[in-house]
């Protein structure tokens, strides 16, 4: 009984301790950035055009019924699940003008619902609770960021059929890049303070510009169980864009579900451009690159992080705790703990409109329908110009036929989910240990050829830090590259699934018998030890 009772008051003192690291945590302001309230239309009523509000009905200038968006907005201000049920919808009265689709195929049309808000009100029991974390507003359609981000958009869409590998080469990538490098607020990786193509479109963390495009982890084979899997994928057929048409992309904003229409090439590729890669986060489960990632960790033999207990044991093993079942379902873990973070961002705090939403307003605003405030470095960018010579119009083409999920773009659930699993990976994993064979795929991708560094042997080491960061960015920015998320999406959101990551660390490290820490390099650069 004794021994019984030490252990209940040992496990008492850890709750206790756990208590007092989620109470000693900041609880941060969360502030938008206003737009919200900033825009009026001709009647002087808030118009609440910059905002999210796929889904719900729309003018024909695709700008949202202020009644309707009020409901929305009382469902979150009230919590109230009734409140929810009321939301006005666009799609359930009517059927859409469309110019692209036959009667039988409009009479088919499912509509859409908007994306679990509630789970913004959540709690949780280990880590961080989704409304004690927080990200900075979102750039304004105003503002030059918010353009910089647009031009970037508008050139992923125009060069998705482009291969990584042959981005050194392309005159089109030179292009993106000299715009690019020419922005006044873009915020992307940079060589010598220019946009090259070396580093464009890529993520802005350590590791990201060195090397292959694409991260191994995408890449290399999947040891599963007994199973070996490679990673060629389904993939998409080149230049099947979606929204291009006014109508279309209208129908969509109102909420009509256009799922289900991809054109799905016949031959399983790696993954070898834009195209090929928002393909992939368009099905992915949200965690399944991180346990791949994982797997193939495992399965190479990677060193574990210096603070295991068990690399220095002389005869034990970790298993259920610091081996390779723990880590297995740590990755997992943290994944829904993410989304509750985000949702609350995306749904209680800055409700950013999506990048179609945007290329809408755009449309509109070129073809003398509408006056609105767009920042004049995305009006009179060559990218805009170049996609109305493609498409005769201003919007953005979509990767996917419905365009983006039913709920707002900032927080991105994607890239959040990629900074948690990515963060539980690198405390897990020795960071500075070497990739074995890097890998990139052959010019149609049904092959993988040994990755050849550009200046000579030994000068491009690939580590598991930073090929684990290149993951998330690859996963993050490859929604950008479907035109589903903005840069900030990416950057911001990745720091917040960060968080949650190192809060739950903190917690269990509480509950461990053995002496072990976590040590791991934050996206920012930053060393810590838990």
């Amino acid at each position: 009984m004794k021994k019984i009772f030490s252990r209940r008051s040992l496990s008492r003192q850890v709750r206790e301790e756990a208590a007092e690291i989620a109470f000693l945590r900041p609880h941060p302001e969360h502030l938008n950035n206003g737009e919200e309230s900033a825009y009026r239309n001709a009647e002087n009523e808030l118009s609440y055009i910059a905002n999210y509000s796929k889904g719900l009905p729309h003018n024909k200038l695709g700008e949202v019924d202020q009644k309707a968006y009020r409901l929305l907005l009382k469902a979150l201000c009230s919590g109230n699940p009734g409140d929810f049920e009321a939301i006005l919808r666009g799609c359930t009265h009517g059927k859409p003008e469309l110019s692209e689709s036959s009667s039988e195929e409009k009479k088919r049309l499912g509509c859409r619902r908007l994306i679990n808000p509630q789970a913004a009100l959540a709690f949780d029991l280990e880590g961080p609770d989704a409304q004690s974390v927080t990200i900075r507003p979102a750039p304004r359609i105003d503002g030059a960021e918010n353009a910089c981000e647009a031009i970037e958009l508008y050139w992923m869409a125009l060069l998705r059929e482009v291969n990584f590998t042959d981005f050194r080469d392309n005159c089109d990538i030179e292009k993106a890049a000299e715009e690019l490098s020419n922005c006044s607020d873009f915020r992307g990786p940079k060589e010598d303070g220019k946009v090259t193509p070396d580093v464009i479109f890529r993520g802005s963390t350590p590791g990201d510009v060195v090397g292959p495009f694409i991260s191994q982890f995408l890449l290399k084979d999947i040891q599963y169980g007994t199973l070996t899997i490679n990673q060629r994928q389904r993939t998409v057929v080149p230049n099947s864009d979606f929204m291009t048409d006014y109508k279309m992309w209208l129908a969509v904003q109102n909420g009509f579900d256009f799922s289900g229409q991809d054109k799905f090439d016949k031959v399983p590729r790696y993954i070898r451009n834009m195209r090929d890669l928002g393909n992939y986060v368009h099905f992915d489960a949200l965690y399944q690159a991180y346990l791949n990632a994982c797997l193939i960790l495992l399965d190479m033999g990677a060193p574990f992080d210096r603070g295991n207990f068990y690399l220095t044991s002389e005869n034990q093993n970790g298993f259920g705790t610091f081996g390779g079942p723990h880590i297995l379902s740590l990755v997992t873990e943290v994944a829904t703990r993410a989304l509750k973070a985000v949702w609350y961002q995306k749904w209680f705090v800055h409700r950013r409109l999506r990048p179609e939403a945007f290329g809408g307003l755009i449309h509109n605003l070129m073809t003398g329908r509408a006056e609105y405030p767009i920042h004049p470095e995305i009006l009179n960018s060559q990218a805009l110009k170049a996609m109305f010579d493609k498409n005769g119009n201003y919007l953005l083409p979509q990767v996917f036929p419905e365009g983006s999920p039913t709920h707002p773009a900032y927080g991105a659930g994607h890239a959040t989910v990629a900074g948690a699993c990515v963060t539980m990976l690198k405390a897990w994993f020795d960071e500075s240990y070497q990739i074995p064979k890097p890998m990139v795929p052959n010019e149609d991708g049904t092959q993988l050829v040994s990755y050849i560094p550009y200046s000579g042997p030994g000068t491009e080491v690939l580590t598991v830090g930073g090929e684990l960061n290149k993951l998330a960015a690859n996963i993050s920015i490859g929604r950008n590259m479907a035109g589903v998320h903005w840069r900030t999406d990416y950057t911001e959101s990745v720091k917040l699934g960060e968080a949650i990551a190192i809060g739950i660390l903190q917690e269990q490290k509480l509950t461990y018998n053995e002496d072990s820490c976590f040590s791991l390099t934050k996206f920012d650069g930053t060393a810590i030890t838990i």
